[in-house]
């Protein structure tokens, strides 16, 4: 059973992950090895506007921080010589190059590389991902963010064990609401862990998470659900 997402977020649509696997796992073939070995050959240099814009295509794609290696990878380049690309991106979009500042910037993160639109645009962008919603949330998205601020810090996985159904689509509506944020990475799977802000305390009308209902007794302790990320 998987929920419809609320509103789809002004961000591309698709996961990016590190891809890094062990010695054993890189050496092993199997699938996802004999479909690498039947991708064309591409010379990005070749392309409409080169390597710049063969990495603006891949980076457009990608809802999640891409580790430089993977997209030297996918380019077919040197990992300096993207390294070198990607600084160079992210200084035009800025403007530091001489050209107009863009809506929107590449930023580099513990994860890697991403685009994201403007800080300095961040009122303009959240009146247009807000622009015919509700204020009130969904039955989904409050049963999930419950779970969020009980069971905080919490991954994603742990929170779709909780309830039973993917919570992906309330997670993403969350994020935009401001009423969570992504606070740290799990330091044995390294998958993101997630927490209620100050706009969420604000919302409710709390000082402190201390002040929450006594509801945590109802939900399965997170030491059950470890190792689902």
């Amino acid at each position: 059973m998987t929920e419809t997402p609320e509103t789809d977020v002004a961000t591309p649509a698709a996961v990016a992950g590190a891809d890094q696997g062990t010695e054993r796992d890189q050496a092993a073939p199997g699938p996802a090895a004999d479909t690498q070995e039947d991708l064309p050959v591409v010379d990005v240099e070749e392309l409409p506007g080169g390597a710049r814009a063969a990495l603006e295509a891949v980076l457009m794609v990608a809802d999640a921080p891409v580790p430089e290696e993977r997209l030297a990878a996918a380019l077919g380049l040197p990992q300096a010589e993207v390294r070198d690309l990607l600084d160079e991106l992210s200084d035009e979009y800025r403007g530091d190059l001489g050209g107009r500042p863009r809506g929107f910037e590449l930023r580099r993160g513990a994860e890697g590389w991403r685009i994201y639109s403007s800080i300095a645009h961040g009122d303009v962008v959240g009146r247009f991902v807000l622009d015919g919603q509700t204020a009130k949330l969904s039955q989904a998205a409050l049963e999930t963010l419950a779970v969020i601020a009980y069971r905080q810090p919490v991954t994603r996985g742990q929170v779709s064990a909780v309830r039973g159904v993917n919570v992906d689509g309330v997670v993403r509506t969350l994020l935009t609401r401001g009423l969570i944020a992504e606070i740290e990475q799990d330091p044995a799977t390294g998958a993101v862990l997630f927490g209620t802000t100050g706009y969420f305390l604000e919302r409710m009308g709390y000082d402190s998470l201390d002040e929450l209902p006594p509801l945590a007794p109802h939900l399965p302790d997170l030491d059950t659900l470890e190792g689902l990320d």
